[in-house]
Parts: C-alpha cells; structure tokens; sequence
C-alpha cells in the first residue's frame, strides 16, 4: 500500500488505477468529491470515469445488523446447546471459532464472521467429535435461525436507508454466507424485504463470497451491467466478491474487520452504509 496501513484514509479511498495502490485523499473538505484516479470534483470512478449505480447490492450482517450483538449472544447460546453441557467441548468450539465466551464477541479474524456454515461447520464437528455432513449443518443453520432473529440488532435504520434507496430507483438486493432462510426472516424482521429485490445465501445455489457469482446472479436478475452494482459490505470476502464480478467494492467500518484490512480491496471505504448513501445524494 501507498499510504500508512496503520491510518489508512476513510472517506472515500483515492485509488491509483495503475498500481492499485491506496493513496492519501485531499482535505476534508473535498472527501465527498473524490475520484479513484485521485482527480477532486468527479465522485468515485472506475478508469477515471465516473460510474453509473444503478443497483446496490448490501451484505448482511456487519453492513446492516449489528454483527456482535446479533451473533454473539447467538453463537454462545447455539455452541452452548451443541455442547450439551460438556464444557470442554464447549471450549473447543469457543477456541476454533475464535469466540471470546466472556465478551460475547468475536475476534477480526474469526472463521465465523466470512465463513459459511459448511466450512466453519468442519471444525465445529472435530470439536464436537460429530460427523461433518449436512446433518450437523443444517441443525447449526436451524439453531442459528431462532437465536440470530431473537437477538436480530440493526445498524441504524435499515428500513429508512433502503426505502430511500428505493424510493429514488436504485434496484437494491442482499447477499450473505449465512443460509437463505435465516436471511429472509431477518429482512422481514427489519421491515426491508419489501425493497430486496434478489437474497440469496450461501445455500440459494449461487455460491458463497468471495466467489463472484452471487453478484453476478444480482445483476441478470435486475438486469443491470456488473460494472453498474456497488457492493457494500464490511468483509474482504464482501469486497473480493465485487471486485471479481466487476463490480464496485464498498467497505464499511460497521463489521469486526478493521480499516487496514479492508483498504487494500476496497474502491471506497465508509463509516457506514448511510454515509455511503448521503454520498451518492451528493453526486
């Protein structure tokens, strides 16, 4: 990277398309004008042309629920119910997971913040000493189904922030490595499914992040170019998913991951999803 990975800029990245090299943005005063080239007044560009949005396509959770008081008290409550009462086991899953029981929060680079339950599930089966088949796994969907919507924590106002996204047309979908049924019953509870046009989970048939597919399914399915898809999300599997579909990579600070980690992949970073859409009002 270009500039210093320990305060990387936030608002959007200015990015030099040759080298792909973050580089420090202009004042703050000019945040909101900046392209990729590093060209003020243009807002954020591919090529040093200035991108249409036509769709925003918005991860889960960390993008717009609260990734640690959602899955926190979750996680303990379902590895607590899959221990059944055996607390070595328990602390296998804990250790595996990169869990802090304590806290009820997750380390940055846990396996079950990206991960899909088929791959995380692996090693929630070795610590268990259960077979890793679609048995285990579709039981740990099942659990994660009713505590996650139980203790379902949203970032700010998702319901305002995507009735206003679509009130203005921008075609608005949701993509998660979390299964499809747990994905819809969370976007009902949050009161946004009306204006989902396409969800899909790890398990809708499309593949999990950071496989581009899932963007690309979005993309047919409301009919607009990749190229024209901004991808929000708080994960390098969020951003690595967009940037192999062609489509624009947009990282939030809402999630576990921190903003060195996201930079390197991202075409912009935002403190959230509703900076990113007071953003494009100001296009």
């Amino acid at each position: 990277m270009g500039s210093n990975p320990a305060a990387p800029t936030i608002f959007p990245i200015t990015r030099d398309e040759r080298t792909r090299d973050c580089v420090k943005d202009p004042s703050a005063d000019d945040r909101m004008k900046t392209d990729l080239s590093g060209a003020p007044q243009s807002g954020l560009t591919h090529s040093g042309e200035r991108p249409v949005v036509s769709a925003i396509l918005f991860d889960k959770d960390g993008t717009l629920l609260d990734f640690q008081r959602t899955w926190g008290p979750s996680a303990q409550q379902v590895m607590r119910h899959l221990a059944n009462g055996d607390d070595a086991a328990y602390e296998r899953l804990a250790a595996v997971t990169g869990f802090v029981d304590s806290e009820q929060r997750f380390l940055p680079d846990s396996i079950l913040i990206r991960e899909p339950t088929h791959v995380y599930g692996v090693l929630w089966a070795a610590a268990l000493g259960r077979n890793a088949n679609s048995e285990l796994f579709a039981e740990i969907d099942r659990l994660f189904l009713k505590a996650t919507t139980e203790n379902l924590a949203p970032i700010g106002d998702p319901k305002t922030l995507l009735a206003n996204l679509a009130m203005r047309g921008y075609r608005l979908g949701m993509i998660t490595n979390d299964a499809e049924i747990p994905a819809r019953a969370h976007s009902r509870k949050l009161g946004i499914e009306q204006h989902l046009e396409f969800i899909a989970g790890y398990n809708s048939g499309y593949g999990a992040k950071p496989a581009p597919e899932p963007v690309l399914a979005f993309a047919r399915h409301v009919g607009v170019k990749p190229s024209e898809v901004a991808v929000i999300g708080d994960t390098v599997h969020d951003l690595a998913a967009a940037r192999a579909a062609g489509a624009i990579a947009i990282g939030v600070l809402t999630g576990p991951a921190v903003a060195a980690s996201l930079a390197p992949h991202a075409d912009a970073l935002f403190p959230s999803a509703t900076e990113f859409a007071a953003w494009l009002d100001k296009r």
